[in-house]
């Protein structure tokens, strides 16, 4: 009797995964998104810390065009498609926006928009612009 995790094909043993990464996008087989909101927050922390580390003595405006330039880009790949849903999630996400703020303008809340807000802006220009007409 064979093993239900492994396949065969051409006489190679094909092992399944619990999840896989296309396109930087880490897919789950039981379609959750902690895998990829786990990879996503450790990739985030270390391009903050660089940032940090590199940034001690700069003033705001440098500091905050380095987050939205090395650290933003990666809090919002790909959310077209993923959005975190658990509380646990969305918190971990947007603890890496409150340490930039506070690394940023020393306060604990910032005048940017929340990384929620931005995942629905970003999922709905593509839907009016499909709807108007307009290249995606």
């Amino acid at each position: 009797m064979k093993d239900p995790l492994n396949y065969m094909l051409r006489d190679q043993l094909i092992l399944e995964a619990s999840s896989c990464k296309y396109l930087g996008i880490i897919l789950h087989r039981d379609l959750s998104w902690a895998d990829h909101v786990n990879y996503t927050v450790k990739k985030a922390w270390k391009a903050l810390h660089f940032i940090m580390c590199i940034l001690k003595k700069g003033n705001s405006s440098i500091k905050n065009l380095a987050y939205m330039t090395l650290v933003c880009p990666i809090l919002e790949y790909g959310a077209v498609c993923w959005d975190p849903y658990s509380e646990e999630q969305i918190h971990a996400l947007n603890r890496v926006q409150k340490k930039v703020a506070k690394f940023v303008y020393h306060m604990n809340e910032s005048n940017w928009e929340t990384l929620s807000q931005r995942r629905e802006i970003s999922r709905i220009c593509p839907l009016f612009k499909i709807y108007s007409g307009e290249r995606a």
